[in-house]
């Protein structure tokens, strides 16, 4: 009687499957092919994202100057960047503007935000035109809108002061962006426009996911109007409100060129930002080093309010 000899398989892979290369198999292939597709991914951000933050970190700590686009040498100064900014006589003016600016625009964006998405959740005609209508303030360009809210908050000819000059509201044209009580007001304003598109379109989206079944249920037991939204569309919702706020945030506590086009950080610094000075000192003193040093406290503190508000999130939703 012959005995069949054993099948490689049943024997294991031989030794030469044993040294073949990782890549040689399906699966390697399949992973390979994976990495592939992601390398263009990573190099873009190594090169556009990754290398100017390790420069602008590393010229936080030299005297980089015009200087130093001739002769390439840059000293090494240490953290005499920062202590040069964070004892200026601007910085406190412009920390304070950041923080009222940030949270002025974070609250007025979500706010009428969140109401014109529980608006647009009712269907009625032409919904879809007017929600397409809403993104205008988000497909323009900044320094465009910039240019068109400095017409209409202009002192003498602007639109605003003409309207309520006619409705007999003032007596003498507020000087919304020459004003030093007006002005960080109008900035806010403005930028509470072109923010509203994004917390609409978000909150807009969350609230499509939360099933209808829900609220026929709370309605059976009564939760009608403000009680549907405080026990149903609330909770349900507060993870895409995280989401939004989180990058608004980080988006707000860094805008630039709105300030710029309409006030360009005057008058006598009532507008004045963290990201604004930052520019001042690189673009326009040419002090690059100070305002890579500047850049990098706005980065840290981005970063330090992101982990701590998603932290405290994170706990009041195991709690």
């Amino acid at each position: 009687m012959t005995v069949a000899p054993p099948s490689p398989t049943a024997q294991g892979p031989s030794p030469v499957e044993r040294h073949r290369a990782p890549w040689a198999s399906a699966r390697g292939r399949e992973r390979l092919l994976q990495l592939a597709f992601l390398l263009p991914a990573v190099a873009y951000l190594l090169l556009f994202f990754g290398y100017p933050v390790v420069q602008n970190v590393l010229m936080g700590f030299q005297e980089y100057t015009t200087a130093t686009f001739y002769t390439g040498e840059a000293p090494w100064v240490g953290f005499a960047n920062y202590g040069a900014v964070l004892t200026s006589a601007v910085f406190d003016q412009a920390l304070l503007n950041t923080v009222l600016f940030t949270v002025g625009s974070i609250a007025g964006q979500f706010v009428i935000g969140l109401g014109i998405a529980v608006f647009f959740q009712r269907r009625f005609p032409l919904s879809g035109l007017l929600r397409s209508l809403l993104l205008l303030p988000w497909l323009i360009p900044l320094i465009v809108s910039g240019a068109v809210w400095r017409w209409i908050l202009d002192q003498d000819n602007g639109a605003l002061n003409r309207f309520l000059g006619a409705l007999g509201l003032v007596g003498e044209n507020p000087g919304w962006l020459t004003s030093t009580s007006l002005a960080l007001i109008a900035v806010i304003g403005v930028n509470i426009w072109i923010g509203i598109p994004f917390n609409t379109t978000i909150l807009y989206g969350g609230l499509q996911d939360i099933p209808e079944e829900l609220y026929e249920a709370a309605a059976l037991d009564g939760a009608t109007g403000w009680r549907a939204f405080r026990h149903v569309t609330w909770p349900l919702l507060r993870p895409v409100v995280n989401v939004v706020l989180v990058l608004g945030v980080v988006y707000t506590i860094k805008v630039l060129d709105i300030i710029l086009g309409l006030t360009a950080g005057g008058p006598a610094n009532a507008t004045q930002t963290i990201a604004t000075q930052s520019y001042h000192l690189s673009f326009q003193e040419f002090e690059f080093g100070q305002g890579a040093a500047l850049g990098n406290v706005l980065i840290v503190i981005s970063l330090v309010f992101a982990l701590l508000y998603l932290r405290a999130n994170r706990r009041a939703g195991l709690g």
